[in-house]
């Protein structure tokens, strides 16, 4: 194998932002849902989004001169990113570990997607999700495992006040209540 395709697939998570970054030799937890939504995304880019592209490469092709051909050059390109998160996205469910919050016992710590909700050292509630990196969507509360809120709230019970060291500086962040539901 060429060494600059062993360079790419190395440099694929630098493309990602910190929070979307797994630590080197970590586990990639994931949720079922989560798992769920990246094996879709993928069998929609190998079934259906890249034989359509080929298909319109393959036709710009014909048309003659390639080196102005702005549906040749723009679908070549096109290919080269849904190769590349194709790539991505093989990569990531083949290191997953699915966790299913609903079979985990019943207890009141704070693991890997646990549902918390808690009180900010400013007196506001807020829901958070525990969830894989993958699944961040912050207007829906779903923060990742590694995050420093995460990192914080992890093994806590519900009850329990923990400080968080966050970019505004400490904060006393209180648990008020930890499940375990299928997120959908």
């Amino acid at each position: 194998m060429s060494k600059a395709f062993t360079k790419e697939d190395e440099q694929q998570d630098d493309d990602l932002p910190a929070e979307r970054r797994l630590p080197a030799s970590t586990k990639n937890y994931i949720t079922p849902v989560g798992w769920q939504r990246l094996k879709d995304e993928l069998y929609h880019l190998v079934n259906r989004e890249r034989p359509e592209m080929v298909q319109v490469v393959n036709w710009a092709a014909s048309n003659g001169d390639r080196s102005e051909n702005g549906d040749y050059l723009y679908g070549k390109r096109r290919l080269r990113e849904i190769d590349r998160r194709i790539r991505f996205l093989t990569k990531r469910l083949e290191i997953a570990e699915v966790v299913d919050p609903e079979a985990r016992e019943a207890t009141d710590q704070v693991f890997f997607s646990a549902t918390v909700l808690i009180q900010r050292g400013d007196g506001n509630e807020q829901r958070l999700s525990i969830v894989g990196v993958d699944e961040i969507d912050l207007a829906r509360g779903r923060i990742s495992w590694i995050s420093p809120i995460a990192r914080a709230l992890l093994k806590s019970r519900e009850g329990d006040s923990v400080l968080f060291r966050g970019p505004d500086g400490d904060e006393d962040i209180e648990v008020l209540e930890v499940c375990y539901v299928r997120l959908d």
